[in-house]
């Protein structure tokens, strides 16, 4: 990103000149100069605008469709570059969201096998966890990108939210401190709390001070204090490296602790114009999708009619073509009877006249005396021959006959299948006019600390209120992630006969021993939560 401002510009010019071009370590104040932070001094340098506070519940929270797409693609990066422990199981399943957000519903006719070769779906350590070819990878992906089907971008997107939002690493600032033994420590800061973490363990914190039970946050110098609200308890201090790292803690302590009390209480009048706002546009969008939908189903409804009617077509111009040569056969089966038949009477004629010419014969014989009896035996023979001969000529001739009038039956039949299989033909034709076509639409609070010692006190009315709520926020969740846990212990037994334990990461090993335990983000941190007092006496 290249943009020319003077040295001692603020951070609010260098955002507004730059908000429309392209996507630091430091998070910068609004109001300070840019050289004034933490950033590189040679040439060029690289900005990343990030969101600063992370929400608690994404769904609630982010109201409008462009910072939920943009916060997305915030997590997801952070997810693929492993900044946000994330589990095999859950970025497979994280990867098949992100699919469904790209490419919207499933389909093997256009998405085949190789569709996401070039894509960047899950961390590498994932990858290189497992035995499994690419196309294996996109096996198990697909298969869940498949289920997402009816999912908009939008709704996708925040899937995917809501099942990182449950990552252990999620929206957690993490900052290198010593406590007052001198022993290293990790203090992570996100929209629950403050957390400590031991330095090569940041997926399970050894102490946990949730906001609702912290009353005050100070620094001087280096050296940083946790008042708890319960006076009892023993302050909790501990030293940085540098005094813009506490005034950086500080005000993302400030920060979040503000959003959270919020959360609690009734949104304002513009949060809640805002959150009408989006119900109105989403409930307009659900009704654009509804209405796509609909005419996407008629022209797949009007696509499968034609599809069936070029079929019935087809097959009545197969039975015509079959009708007319069974026909032809016909007909040239009774030409061949009717000249047989011809032939046939001819010769039973011929066998007539003879027969005639016999009995003539043999009344001229029978007149004529008969010398010996020799000639009269040998005479009637002859009789009789003829005689039978005449009448099996005489059989031959009927059956011919009958024959000639069972193909002229026939071929009368013939032509009437083929006046019919003509008609059909006919009625498909003015059917298929009437068709519809295919249809063409498209699927369509800042702070200028300047001071080294600043302090910030925490105060609400009613704690016992807001801890009751956040202990029917934490049942409420754990209702909700009983189904999705089942999904993805089912894949990660399908997957694991495929791992290389040798190829574990410290954090894969961790965050086992915490699955086996049933230990989950929220859980863990409830069990430190109370065990915090404990441990700070």
């Amino acid at each position: 990103m290249d943009v020319a401002l003077h040295p001692a510009a603020s951070f609010r010019m260098l955002f507004a000149a730059s908000h429309h071009s392209e996507p630091l370590n430091c998070l910068f104040s609004f109001f300070n100069s840019v050289l004034d932070h933490d950033v590189p001094t040679e040439e060029p340098v690289t900005f990343h605008f990030l969101a600063k506070f992370y929400p608690e519940n994404a769904e609630e929270e982010l109201v409008q469709e462009i910072t939920q797409h943009l916060f997305f693609l915030q997590v997801k990066k952070q997810i693929l570059d492993e900044k946000i422990y994330c589990p095999p199981e859950a970025s497979v399943l994280l990867a098949s969201y992100a699919v469904q957000a790209k490419y919207g519903d499933y389909d093997p006719n256009v998405h085949k096998r190789g569709f996401l070769a070039q894509e960047e779906l899950l961390p590498k350590r994932v990858i290189n966890l497992y035995q499994m070819t690419p196309e294996m990878w996109e096996e198990r992906i697909t298969a869940w990108y498949a289920e997402h089907r009816g999912r908009a971008r939008d709704e996708a997107e925040m899937e995917y939210l809501k099942i990182a939002q449950d990552l252990e690493m999620y929206g957690v600032n993490y900052f290198a401190i010593r406590n007052k033994k001198g022993t290293e420590l990790l203090l992570g800061v996100d929209a629950l709390g403050l957390h400590i973490y031991d330095p090569d363990n940041r997926l399970t914190p050894k102490i946990s001070f949730p906001w609702n039970e912290i009353r005050n946050i100070s620094y001087s110098d280096k050296e940083f204090t946790i008042k708890p609200l319960d006076k009892k308890i023993d302050v909790f201090k501990f030293n940085s490296s540098k005094l813009r790292v506490n005034k950086l803690i500080l005000q993302l302590c400030i920060g979040n602790h503000d959003l959270f009390m919020r959360r609690r209480k009734a949104d304002s009048l513009e949060v809640q114009q805002m959150k009408a706002q989006a119900r109105e546009e989403k409930a307009r969008k659900q009704m654009e999708r509804q209405r796509l939908a609909r005419e996407k189903q008629m022209r797949e409804e009007a696509e499968r009619t034609r599809d069936e009617l070029e079929r019935r077509l087809m097959q009545l111009k197969e039975e015509a073509t079959m009708a007319n040569e069974a026909l032809m056969r016909s007909e040239e089966t009774a030409d061949l009877l009717a000249e047989k038949a011809q032939i046939t009477e001819e010769e039973a004629k011929l066998l007539a006249q003879k027969a005639a010419e016999a009995e003539q014969e043999m009344q001229r014989i029978k007149a004529t005396a008969i010398r010996t009896e020799e000639e009269k035996r040998l005479m009637e023979q002859k009789v009789l021959e003829a005689e039978m001969l005449a009448l099996k000529m005489a059989e031959e001739s009927e059956r011919r006959a009958k024959e000639a009038d069972q193909l002229k039956q026939d071929l009368q039949e013939a032509r009437e299948s083929e006046r019919r299989a003509k008609q059909k033909l006919l009625e498909i034709t003015r059917a298929l006019t009437s068709v519809p076509k295919p249809l063409t639409c498209p699927l369509p609070p800042y702070f200028n600390l300047i001071s080294e010692s600043l302090s910030f006190d925490f105060k609400d009315t009613d704690m016992k209120r807001l801890s009751m709520e956040i202990e029917k926020e934490k049942v409420e969740y754990m209702e909700k992630s009983k189904h999705l846990q089942e999904q993805l212990n089912e894949l990660k037994t399908e997957i694991e006969a495929l791992k290389l334990k040798e190829r574990e990461t410290a954090l894969d090993i961790l965050h086992n021993e915490n699955a086996s335990r049933g230990n989950s983000k929220h859980n863990t941190i409830k069990k430190v939560s109370e065990g915090s007092s404990l441990y700070l006496a």
